[in-house]
Order: structure tokens, then C-alpha cells, then sequence
């Protein structure tokens, strides 16, 4: 009767959460049926099948945000797929998730949830295969667009995934403000800066950069639409390190006056220049991304001088060097079509699938037929996942692992789930990688406590797809196309800056800054004493000199 009373009021989404579904969905299936019974077109999410794990307030909540994705997501994918059947598409076509992998349509349609984040996880996996072919296996990960900047721990050549995120966060960059959502999703810091972020005078009289954002419409105020803020990018426009004729490739065009106008208004209210405005949002903007990433790493037992920059987005090249001098990094890398990275992460996705299960046990009683059973159960849902796709079943591969925690603590830890059969061995096995794991993170091992499983996890993935890149051009030399006057304060203010085109730029070619290469997408900005070269793959590596001084302008090395 409850059901039909919410058909009646329009509803056309159920979510089930029973409180224990996580250990016995037996309950949770039986209502599924009847609903199906009486409401055959009806959409129903089971916790046990979205998110069998622990803690019923996140499984809950991730559950219900299923449950109302859900109709959206199924009517969207089907009218794609009948678009493309009608244009003669005979493929198959895949949708990213948010943890890193791609997943079939139907996959999608039943759990829309895990497609979250999966627009930021595309460029963590451009940042895994542009460093493997630039020879590199632990990156930053660094994208900065219109809105936002993100960054992201890439280890060993795959980005770290995190079990959990937030949605809906009343405070957008505050932790704990939103809801939890009990999803795998690529492991990423969110900070409020991007090429519309807007300055102020806050409360201090300090000025103070986002996180609110000028977005494109009526954008910065170079834009001409209306917008009289100043912006990440008015302070970009008003340092030299943009041109306002070439904005997208010369596609739009900018009103640098706007933008030195919006400066003078701010400044008006801070007693600065605009000149002084322009730079102290830049320096802004910067520190508190440089702030923000080095906790990120710091947290995860790493040190940020460890890790070059790979820079992408629209407005990444243009920032991440001084980030990178920020963080102690010594390189700082921009990939081709740094614009447009994400979308190459999502061509190198490989079809994937992760399921989880709570087991909580303690690794000293651990029962090895019982989680064998439990890790067989995941894997041949995993496996049926994948050949539902296409994947042949001989080109699977499966990860296993495990989070625990000592018992009585509150946070998990992920470590691997050696592979061959489970036996009396396990629990010991899996006792010392926790132990090698809580030192790397907490520096430290607590005596006296035990070890106990909480989740187990297990991935299923085929072969990741392979695309062929266009090559580099070589042989040539560097040759400006122009000079621009240029901001660097290192240098001692405005600078005669050679601008190149990134596009033409050969293999091997080196460039001592201060430089500008642009590029339709992007333009990077090389500061005073940072060497560029172009790599045999066509990256910008930019060699970060930690104490900056001036040089001279362009001086050209050699190709």
C-alpha cells in the first residue's frame, strides 16, 4: 500500500535500504519482487546491489542518490543509444566512471551513481598515460579550467581511488558538508580556482580569490558580456600572459581595457594599482592551489618535491609552474592539446568493474573459506559485468585488496589482496602489508592492537584501449612569432617576452624563459630561469629553477 501511494503522488524512483542488507539482501530482494509484482515500470535501487557495505547512513544516502539519478540517466542513455542505432552506429559505445574505468550503457543505467565524478577522472587517466610515455610513473596530476582547479596523486602510474565521496555540500570546499556517497571515485582535491574565479576585499581587508566564480555568462569581465569582476583570467590579461587577440586560437576576442578597469575598481578598494591587483590574484590563486596540493600529498605520507606537475585545462599551463616552484618540484610537464586532456582519458579507459562486500573480521580469526567464498561470489559478479560488455572472459584481470583498520579506530586503510587461493596463511599475510601500509601513512605502528578487515574489494578489468597519438614535429628550430610585454616581478617587472607557438616547436628544441607558448587551448607561461624543451612525445618539460633570476628574454639554447 505504501508503494502505491507513492506511485499516486508521481513518485517513479524507489530506493530499498534495509539496515543489515549488507550481510543478507534476502529481505531487500523480496520487496524489489513485490514492487516489480505491482509496479512493473517502476525503478528500484537495492542497497545490497548499489552499495553492499557497512555504515547504513552513507549506503543510505548513496542508495537513494541512485535512485534519483536514476530515471534520468536510463531515459538519456537509451535516447543516445537509439540516436546513434538511427546514424547507423553498429559499435558499442562506454561511459566513464567516476573511480577511473568505463562501463557499458546498461552497466550505467543501473548504477548512475558511479558516474559522479567521472568528468575529472577522465584527466588523472591522461596524466597516467601521458607519464608513462614521457618515462614518468609518479605525477601531480593538475587541471584548472573555467570554474575550479583539481589535483590528484598519480602513483606508480595509476591515479589513487578513494571509496568515498561528497555530494551536495553546502559548503563546496569544506569536508563533512555534504552527503557521503559510497562510491569508488578517483581520489582528488577540489580547490576554488579557476579562470572565472572572482577577487574581493574580504572582511580583513585582504584580497581574497574565490570560490564563487564569474562562470562564462557574464563571465570576466575581458569578456565584454556584462561582467565587471576581476577575474583569475582579467589578471592574466592584465600581467601580459594572455592575448586578448588570441583568445581560443584568436576565436574570441578579449577586452583587455575591461579588464584593467575591473583591477582598478578592486584596487580602488584594497589602495593598490591595478598592476598590483592583477599580481596578487595570480600569486593568490597559485598559493592556495600550491596550499591545497600540498596537504593532499602530505597526508598520503608523500613529499610534494617528489612529484612533477603535469598541467592541463584551460588555464593549468598558465598556473602550474609557479605551483610546482611553490611545492619544491623540480618539472613541470604540459601535454598536447593540454586543453582538451580529459577527453584523451576517456579514450585510454579501460572497461572496469568494482564490487565491494563488508566482511568485518579480524585478520587473526580470519575464516578462509568464508571469505573465499566471499571473493568468488564478487569476482563472478565482476566477471558477468565485463561479458555483458564484450570483454572476452581470457582478457580479464582481477585486484583484489582489502581496507582495515585496528580495531577500535575509525578510518580504513586499502591494502592488496595477495592473488592464488585464500588459505590459514592469509590472515597473517594481509596483518603485515596493514602494518607496512599504517606506517607509510601515520609514520608510526601502534602496539598492541589487531587488525581487522572491514570491506572487501575487488576489480574487474579488461585491457586498456590503445590510440595512437600524432607525433611531434622535429628538426627546426624555436622562433618567436612575437613579443609581448610580460609581467614577472623575479625579472623586475615588465619584461619583452618572446611568444611562441606551442604547435611548432619541434623535438629537442629548448627555451630559457621568461617565454609564452600558445596554443588554440591553452597558453603556458615559462617564468624567468625555467627551461623548456619539447620531449620526444611532444610534451613541454619545463626544468623549475627554484631561485629564480632574471636572464635574458627568450635566449634560445639550442634545437
Amino acid at each position: 500500500p505504501l508503494v502505491d501511494e507513492l506511485v499516486d503522488e508521481g513518485v517513479e524512483s524507489i530506493a530499498v535500504c534495509f539496515l543489515h542488507a549488507y550481510r543478507n539482501a534476502d529481505h531487500e530482494r523480496v520487496v524489489a519482487e513485490r514492487i516489480a509484482a505491482r509496479h512493473p515500470g517502476l525503478y528500484v535501487s537495492l542497497s545490497s546491489d548499489v552499495v553492499p557495505e557497512i555504515r547504513e547512513y552513507a549506503r543510505t544516502n548513496t542508495t537513494a542518490c541512485n535512485a534519483y539519478v536514476q530515471p534520468v540517466m536510463d531515459r538519456y542513455l537509451c535516447r543516445i543509444d537509439d540516436d546513434l542505432r538511427a546514424k547507423g552506429f553498429v559499435g558499442r559505445f562506454s561511459m566513464m566512471l567516476s573511480s577511473g574505468g568505463a562501463a557499458s550503457p546498461e552497466t550505467a543505467r543501473r548504477f548512475p551513481v558511479r558516474l559522479l565524478e567521472s568528468g575529472p577522472a577522465g584527466g588523472a587517466l591522461a596524466t597516467a598515460y601521458l607519464g608513462s610515455r614521457a618515462g614518468l610513473s609518479d605525477l601531480l596530476a593538475f587541471d584548472m579550467g573555467g570554474t575550479t582547479a583539481k589535483a590528484c596523486l598519480i602513483r606508480d602510474g595509476r591515479p589513487d581511488i578513494a571509496a568515498e565521496m561528497e555530494a551536495g555540500r553546502v559548503h563546496r570546499f569544506k569536508r563533512g558538508s555534504g552527503l557521503p556517497i559510497r562510491a569508488p571515485v578517483v581520489d582528488m582535491i577540489e580547490i576554488g580556482a579557476g579562470g572565472g574565479s572572482i577577487a574581493r576585499k574580504d572582511a580583513l581587508g585582504l584580497l581574497k580569490v574565490g570560490p564563487d566564480s564569474a562562470s562564462a555568462d557574464p563571465g570576466p569581465a575581458c569578456y565584454g558580456l556584462g561582467g565587471t569582476d576581476a577575474t583569475v583570467t582579467d589578471a592574466c590579461l592584465v600581467l601580459g600572459y594572455y592575448d586578448a587577440g588570441y583568445f581560443l586560437g584568436g576565436a574570441m576576442k578579449l577586452d583587455e581595457a575591461a579588464s584593467t578597469r575591473a583591477c582598478e575598481a578592486l584596487g580602488s578598494r584594497l589602495g593598490l594599482s591595478a598592476l598590483e591587483v592583477a599580481w596578487g590574484i595570480h600569486e593568490v590563486v597559485c598559493e592556495n592551489m600550491a596550499g591545497a596540493a600540498r596537504v593532499h600529498i602530505i597526508e598520503k605520507g608523500h613529499d610534494p618535491r617528489d612529484f612533477p606537475v603535469l598541467a592541463f585545462g584551460g588555464a593549468g599551463p598558465a598556473h602550474a609552474a609557479r605551483v610546482a616552484r611553490i611545492l619544491g618540484a623540480r618539472e613541470m610537464l604540459v601535454p598536447p592539446v593540454s586543453g582538451v586532456a580529459s577527453a584523451l582519458g576517456f579514450l585510454v579507459a579501460p572497461v572496469s568493474h568494482e564490487v565491494v562486500r563488508s566482511f568485518p573480521v579480524a585478520f587473526d580469526q580470519l575464516d578462509p573459506i568464508a571469505i573465499a567464498r566471499v571473493l568468488s561470489d564478487m569476482e563472478a559478479d565482476a566477471r558477468a559485468v565485463l561479458a555483458s560488455a564484450g570483454v572476452p572472459p581470457d582478457l580479464v584481470t582481477i585486484e583484489r585488496s582489502v581496507e582495515a583498520r585496528l580495531i577500535g579506530q575509525f578510518h580504513e586503510i586499502e591494502v592488496p589482496v595477495p592473488q592464488g587461493d585464500i588459505d590459514a596463511t592469509t590472515g597473517a599475510v594481509l596483518s603485515d602489508a596493514f602494518e607496512r601500509a599504517y606506517a607509510a601513512t601515520y609514520h608510526t605502528v601502534l602496539e598492541g592492537y589487531r587488525p581487522m578487515a572491514m570491506s572487501w574489494r575487488l576489480r574487474a578489468m579488461a585491457p586498456a584501449p590503445e590510440v595512437q597519438l600524432a607525433e611531434a614535429p622535429s628538426g627546426g628550430v624555436a622562433t618567436p612569432k612575437g613579443v609581448r610585454r610580460a609581467y614577472f616581478p623575479e625579472a623586475g617587472g615588465f619584461v619583452e617576452t618572446p611568444v611562441y607557438d606551442r604547435g611548432a616547436l619541434a623535438v629537442g628544441v629548448r627555451i630559457v624563459g621568461p617565454a609564452i607558448l600558445e596554443e588554440r587551448e591553452s597558453t603556458t607561461v615559462v617564468a624567468p630561469g625555467d627551461v623548456v624543451r619539447v620531449d620526444e612525445v611532444g610534451n613541454l618539460r619545463v626544468a623549475i629553477a627554484q631561485q629564480s633570476g632574471a636572464n635574458p628574454a627568450g635566449q634560445e639554447v639550442g634545437a
